[in-house]
């Protein structure tokens, strides 16, 4: 969630980068950065709950 919201964060207020200031790439790469992940934050969330289902950790 912390990239999500920075990735909102940042669309409202360009300058505000955030976490991710220290890149110095301008809006679109820490945009892309923090979209990226976002994903696979996503991705991993996914993939360790299906894990812990298989496991019987989950129902």
């Amino acid at each position: 969630m912390v990239f999500a919201q920075g990735a909102i964060r940042l669309l409202f207020d360009h300058a505000d980068t955030g976490f991710l200031g220290w890149l110095g790439g301008g809006f679109a790469l820490t945009l892309a950065v923090h979209l990226a992940l976002f994903a696979m934050g996503v991705l991993l969330t996914g993939w360790s709950h299906t894990r812990a289902k298989a496991l019987g950790r989950r129902g």
